[in-house]
């Protein structure tokens, strides 16, 4: 239960985050849901990385197709060499999970420290 509320709330607090603060404060809000809500290492990562993985990949491909993903093709050639909106989705969402799920992991160890 701990996880699934760690996940919801990971995502919603980045998500209002995101919307005044810069695109890092992810790891700032994975670190500090993780500090607060006691859980072993590999599940606080676990719940930082799938709660940014899904929602940076889900907000990527809501953003991208509102331009029928032109801009993302453009893009997925120049940065991985490859025709594939789909591709790039996937290593935004990537991306966003490592951040949060280091960050998470990290928070876990601070409070398992103190």
């Amino acid at each position: 239960m701990k996880l699934i509320v760690s996940i919801v709330l990971t995502a919603l607090l980045s998500l209002a985050a995101c919307l005044y603060l810069p695109w890092w404060i992810i790891a700032v809000v994975a670190f500090l849901v993780a500090a607060f809500i006691p859980q072993k290492p590999g599940k606080s990562f676990l719940s930082g990385f799938v709660a940014l993985f899904l929602l940076w990949g889900v907000l990527a491909w809501f953003l991208s197709s509102n331009n029928n993903h032109v801009l993302a093709h453009k893009l997925s050639v120049v940065i991985l060499q490859k025709n594939s909106a789909v591709l790039l989705v996937a290593v935004t969402a990537l991306i966003g999970g490592l951040v949060a799920g280091f960050a998470a992991l990290a928070g876990s160890y601070v409070r398992k420290k103190g």
